[in-house]
């Protein structure tokens, strides 16, 4: 058996966990993940992304069913993955895109209880031998470097977009 080493991760392992949902807005306060914020919702940078460049859009309320969502945070995270696709094609170039969600654990959600978008930038062959074969995903990438070159395309191009 090959080992791959992610020392990063030790910092999370090791250290106090967050009380609560990970997810909902108090408990991300000055975290550096964060690229963009709305009145209802936010952008942050997937801690655990499955290519570089993984986005989640999250509604600040907690919540985990589409049908509670009012439509002014229906409309605010359309237009945040509207906003994530123009930033990641202008700062990243991929060639295509996923976006969507999972609704319960049943549907591989890890995070259930606070329904949350995912925007994934994909390149051809940014799956190889590695994902294929050996079952693990390599991320050549620091998600705190994605934030940082992240964070000045969007603060552009939503004043471009937003007004």
């Amino acid at each position: 058996m090959e080992t791959i080493f992610a020392p990063w991760r030790t910092a999370y392992i090791r250290g106090e966990k967050p009380a609560g949902c990970v997810l909902c807005r108090d408990s991300l306060r000055g975290e550096d993940l964060v690229v963009c914020e709305g009145k209802r919702s936010y952008v942050i940078v997937n801690r655990y992304p499955y290519t570089g460049g993984h986005l989640m859009i999250v509604p600040f309320r907690h919540l985990c069913r589409l049908s509670d969502l009012l439509p002014e945070e229906r409309g605010e995270l359309f237009a945040f993955m509207d906003l994530s696709v123009r930033v990641l094609t202008e700062a990243m170039r991929p060639e295509g895109f996923n976006i969507g969600m999972n609704l319960g654990k049943a549907a591989g959600a890890g995070i259930d209880d606070h329904l949350h978008f995912h925007v994934v930038p994909r390149w051809a062959g940014d799956t190889n031998f590695v994902s294929v074969i050996g079952e693990v995903r390599v991320i050549p990438e620091d998600v705190l470097g994605t934030a940082r070159e992240l964070r000045p395309y969007f603060m552009k191009l939503q004043r471009e977009v937003c007004g």
